[in-house]
């Protein structure tokens, strides 16, 4: 039972921390106040050791530091009474490589006067194909995060939470996303692959999946409340935001999900 008081540990990256949702608490780390572990610690007034961290890998929680940050796993302690994890796009390049597409194909657009060769030799800089072993790995990976936090808090509730979606049923190719028709279903490929993995680890060792992405399909980008930001080339100093990533609504739908896992 996980009551007032108790310590929470949160571990993941960007999804996991927030970046561009006010208050910024840690910079470097892209850590906001309002992600969805200080939204779950404030409901049920948990004791929260945040470490999410943007740009982490699983390594990063498993046994690698990042800058100047100890691996995440060892903010884990015997008396942790929950434990969420939020990691694995990175090890893809999952939004990485959205980003990429998206600027180079934004880039494109004014270099079609140098040529349609020249335009789609940008266009072709990115690769959307991610083979069986890659998402395996992923899957590894999540699976001895799992393991090890088990063995660091034995006591504790763990959670895996997986991505938002960023791609559904409502974005539209070249209109929502600088995408074109070929290349958005390998978004949509590499988003399933992501969130299966997260469920094959969650079954591998029996800890419960707080199926975000599945939540979110219907929010996705260019749907009528999307809980995720699409794409600008603008910086948040000049008006812009942190694209491709879960904005302050989509924080609270997935501490809403978490929240209705844990009174389940």
């Amino acid at each position: 039972m996980i009551t007032s008081g108790s310590r929470y540990v949160a571990l993941g990256s960007s999804f996991a921390a927030g970046p561009g949702i006010s208050p910024i608490e840690h910079p470097p780390a892209g850590r906001s106040g309002n992600n969805y572990a200080h939204l779950v610690a404030r409901e049920l007034g948990l004791d929260l050791i945040d470490v999410s961290y943007s740009g982490a890998t699983t390594a990063h929680l498993l046994d690698t530091r990042q800058d100047d940050a100890p691996p995440q796993l060892e903010a884990l302690t015997p008396d942790t009474a929950l434990v969420t994890i939020t990691a694995g796009g990175n090890d893809l390049e999952y939004v990485g490589r959205f980003l990429r597409g998206s600027f180079l194909n934004t880039i494109a657009k004014p270099a079609t006067i140098l040529g349609r060769r020249v335009a789609n030799r940008i266009r072709a800089r990115v690769s959307y194909l991610t083979d069986d072993a890659a998402y395996q790995a992923v899957t590894d990976s999540l699976t001895a995060v799992v393991e090890q936090a088990g063995q660091r808090s034995p006591e504790a509730r763990i959670l895996l939470v997986d991505y938002l979606s960023l791609v559904g049923p409502a974005t539209r190719p070249r209109l929502d996303v600088p995408l074109n028709e070929e290349q958005l279903p390998s978004i949509a490929l590499m988003a399933d692959g992501l969130a299966a993995a997260f469920a094959k680890a969650a079954a591998a060792t029996g800890v419960d999946l707080v199926a975000a992405s599945a939540a979110s399909r219907d929010h996705a980008i260019g749907s009528t409340e999307p809980w995720t930001t699409g794409f600008t080339m603008l910086p948040p100093t000049l008006g812009g935001f942190v694209p491709y990533h879960p904005n302050a609504a989509g924080m609270q739908a997935v501490a809403e999900l978490i929240l209705a896992t844990l009174r389940d």
